[in-house]
């Protein structure tokens, strides 16, 4: 995950991270961890998601993700990133595991700049939404950006599979659910305090509605 306009301390993160790799081979760090890339991974393959199904990754950073459903058999598969770092690292990390012919990767702002030529089956996001919820200088207008910019980039009917930290189910389904109906939720961990269960992750599966082809 990278993200937001305007802020540029991930051009940081990520150029510690590409040199880190490239003087030690280590790959970074996985936003929300392993466990959250099997997750969407297992989701994808229960459902017999066909293998040359377009996949975006809003937000990409590292590109890990993408080299797990690459090596689930995916083979169109697109990472996005406003961080140049970012960029150069996923298609280091890609080369090294074999699959850079799978996935392509583009340094673009998906909320300004991203115009695909074509629609996407699927976009998936890991952070990307809650860093954009996090921008200082206009989080609400950046919401209502990131939601026009999903809606343009995916096909008809197509899924949203998002995974947040910073918002619950409920306002997940407030905020995307104008444009989006509730598919699925992953199974995530949960926790209990106080005699009450909570998650600390949420995980949904959205489906674009036909009001919004």
């Amino acid at each position: 995950m990278t993200y937001y306009t305007g802020d540029r301390r991930w051009d940081a993160v990520y150029s510690r991270e590409l040199k880190s790799f490239q003087e030690y081979g280590d790959e970074g760090e996985i936003w929300f961890g392993e466990g959250s890339m099997a997750r969407v991974v297992r989701w994808l393959n229960a459902q017999r998601v066909p293998p040359t199904s377009s996949i975006l990754d809003i937000g990409t950073g590292n590109g890990m993700l993408l080299v797990e459903l690459a090596k689930s058999g995916y083979s169109n598969l697109t990472g996005i990133d406003y961080c140049t770092q970012a960029i150069e690292l996923a298609r280091s990390i890609c080369e090294k595991e074999g699959v850079p012919q799978h996935v392509h990767l583009e340094v673009t702002d998906f909320l300004e700049t991203f115009h695909p030529v074509q629609q996407f089956d699927i976009c998936l996001d890991k952070g990307t939404y809650d860093a954009v919820s996090l921008d200082p200088s206009g989080a609400a207008e950046k919401r209502r950006q990131y939601i026009k910019s999903l809606c343009h980039a995916l096909k008809p009917h197509g899924l949203f599979i998002i995974t947040s930290c910073n918002w619950t189910r409920d306002e997940l389904l407030i905020a995307f659910g104008e444009d989006f109906e509730i598919a699925d939720e992953l199974p995530t961990p949960t926790f209990n305090f106080g005699g009450h269960s909570g998650k600390s992750v949420t995980a949904l599966v959205f489906k674009k509605k036909k009001s919004n082809l």
